[in-house]
């Protein structure tokens, strides 16, 4: 029996998944995988039983993941699952930052005594006209699972669309409209585009890039939305870009003490993936992983170790060695195998960064004493007999 721990409220769709082999627990100290969806785990304690900890969505900084990948335990997110309902907020964000319709709603209920309003609203209204998205240009970064489906839907809609990823996979350039024109730079989107949508990862490199330089590129009057993380952007630069008008409008899926006070802020409380489409979907995509991965030693979607996928395994055995990617681990761990009297049938090495992973099919099962030697080879991390 595996145990299965739920740190947050995962939708059914992904726990009736579960095989009779499973079991929900509330103790997670007994658990072998773990699935969250928001829930913050940097202070958590695991032990040595969790393998896998499985994120109901794309974002991982609720989770450590250095410190899961020295303990071998494999993260997994479920990119792209929540892409449809992301993708048609950030275009009702454009609407509404292209259309005052919130000003617009504000004054009906303002004024919904007034026994003349459908007389008085035709010359309020021009208080709240705006423009039509037809036409304009849209400045998408990152054109990953979300990043893409916006690109292609304001294509759709009659927008230039300039796309920007400098690290595009083949897959999500496949997907791209042939509208959508792929840019080298994303100085020319700060520099031509009339919206842009930031769709890109939290990292050091991406903190605060949308700040002073990047607003000072850009046409007055320029619409800014952000659905990806909320230290993409620098709240005191967008601030003083707000008041001074050289941005219209900030949209925002993440409200905070700064951002819901600035005037020409159009602030959503995070609702991107808040459908219910969204949460089952990634769930189910969540349970899927990590299944996959506790009854196979597969790895997709994993975010601190390299995806790797060897199918079920068709021989007497299967072994998982997780190591720090250091020269002669290939070699010291097949001599391990070799001096037990153990063939090889298969095996796949990957790598990512300073961690690795190798799977190796056996056609005859190692004993417990050549199991030990596998994990006493130095730099060696867990090894998992997963048959």
């Amino acid at each position: 029996m595996r145990n299965i721990h739920c740190l947050n409220v995962i939708s059914k769709y992904g726990t009736d998944l579960l095989t009779q082999e499973y079991e929900l627990v509330q103790d997670m100290g007994q658990a072998e995988g773990v699935l969250v969806r928001s829930a913050a785990m940097h202070d958590m304690e695991f032990g040595d039983s969790l393998l896998a900890i499985a994120r109901a969505g794309a974002g991982v900084n609720n989770i450590p993941l250095e410190r899961c990948a020295e303990k071998g335990i494999v993260v997994f997110n479920t990119p792209g699952a929540n892409a449809n309902g992301v993708k048609e907020l950030v275009l009702a964000g454009m609407l509404l930052a292209a259309r005052d319709v919130v000003g617009g709603i504000e004054w009906c209920k303002a004024n919904k005594e007034d026994a003349d309003i459908a007389k008085t609203v035709e010359k309020a209204k021009k208080a709240f006209a705006g423009y039509e998205i037809k036409g304009k240009k849209l400045g998408v970064i990152g054109l990953g699972a979300i990043g893409a489906e916006v690109a292609n839907a304001a294509a759709s809609l009659g927008m230039e669309v300039y796309g920007y990823d400098p690290f595009i996979s083949v897959n999500a350039a496949w997907g791209l409209s042939r509208d959508v024109k792929h840019i080298t730079s994303v100085d020319t989107i700060y520099q031509e585009c009339d919206y842009i949508t930031v769709h890109v990862p939290l990292m050091d490199s991406t903190k605060g890039m949308i700040g002073e330089k990047s607003l000072e590129q850009m046409k007055d009057g320029v619409v800014v939305l952000n659905f990806s993380r909320d230290r993409l952007v620098d709240d005191d630069a967008m601030a003083a870009a707000l008041k001074s008008g050289k941005v219209r409008k900030y949209v925002t899926d993440f409200p905070n003490p700064k951002s819901v006070n600035m005037e020409g802020v159009i602030a959503i409380p995070h609702l991107g993936a808040s459908t219910e489409e969204s949460e089952d979907n990634c769930a189910k995509m969540a349970v899927e992983e990590m299944m996959d991965y506790l009854e196979n030693g597969n790895i997709r979607n994993s975010v601190n170790y390299p995806n790797c996928d060897m199918g079920p395994c068709r021989t007497v055995s299967r072994v998982a060695v997780m190591h720090l990617n250091i020269p002669n681990m290939i070699g010291q761990v097949t001599g391990t195998l070799a001096s037990g009297n153990v063939n090889i049938s298969d095996m796949t090495n990957k790598s990512r960064d300073k961690f690795a992973y190798t799977l190796l099919d056996l056609e005859s099962a190692a004993d417990e004493g050549t199991i030990q030697k596998l994990s006493e080879i130095k730099g060696v991390l867990r090894v998992r007999v997963i048959k």
